[in-house]
């Protein structure tokens, strides 16, 4: 399934850049985003030498929003570097339209980008100012992207849909720490259950992943390799058609929900 259009949100680091990599030394063009140019730019920077390295050359490429550059490999993989604020509405237009303009669709879609994993705090007295940050990034954000791009995904043979969730987000195994995480991770499996049952007719997968506890800035030292982390997205983004939809999985096996 090389060749796709891929593009992954927040995808400057941990698990999202390593999704990126992965996806292009298979042979994907990733569209990698962040909401600062400059760090995607870094990042995607970091992943062409990755692809150099395997043989691949250098291709130019432009884009109101985007970096110039991109490299080839051998296999055809390749990395742009984009802006794209999942909170900002205006951002999300821009991005659907200049993505629409330069690949004229999506293959996979990986709503990876969040913020606030508030270990400090607890429900009875939650900041609810750092919820709301939460929910507009990593609930809202991925709803309104995953709109935006509807139309490109739609123009795909084989549309994949994969929300990066949380155990965190499981009513069956919920406290009361990290609130604004887990409400909001929890209205991600949510969001992916109805989106299932609406794109199914076209075709469209859609999934939640929880990647597991991974070593990344967000997750602390400690958990799995980040390469593990990502290989639980890259299930669902790899999923045959036919295959399921509207589930919650880590390394391909149902999370309850």
């Amino acid at each position: 399934m090389s060749g796709r259009i891929c593009v992954v949100t927040g995808a400057n680091r941990g698990i999202g850049r390593e999704v990126a990599r992965q996806l292009a030394l298979a042979g994907d063009l990733v569209v990698l985003t962040a909401r600062d140019l400059r760090k995607a730019e870094r990042a995607a920077g970091e992943l062409r030498e990755a692809l150099k390295a395997s043989g691949g050359a250098v291709r130019a490429s432009g884009g109101a929003v985007r970096a110039s550059g991109g490299a080839v490999s051998a296999s055809g993989g390749a990395v742009e570097a984009w802006r794209l604020d999942v909170s900002e509405p205006g951002s999300v237009e821009r991005f659907a339209r200049e993505v629409g303009d330069a690949h004229g669709r999506v293959d996979v879609l990986v709503n990876n980008a969040a913020i606030h994993y508030d270990t400090w705090q607890r429900a009875a007295d939650a900041d609810l100012t750092v919820v709301r940050e939460a929910l507009e990034t990593n609930l809202l954000g991925a709803w309104q992207v995953t709109q935006a791009l509807l139309p490109l995904l739609r123009a795909s043979a084989h549309g994949r849909v994969a929300n990066v969730s949380s155990e965190a987000g499981s009513l069956a195994s919920m406290g009361s720490g990290t609130p604004a995480y887990a409400v909001s991770k929890a209205g991600l499996n949510a969001l992916t259950r109805m989106l299932a049952a609406d794109l199914r007719r076209d075709g469209i997968l859609v999934n939640a992943v929880c990647p597991g506890w991974v070593a990344t800035d967000m997750g602390g030292p400690g958990g799995r390799p980040v390469a593990e982390g990502a290989a639980s997205v890259l299930w669902a983004v790899d999923l045959p058609d036919g295959g399921p939809t509207g589930g919650f999985y880590r390394d391909g096996r149902p999370v309850p929900w």
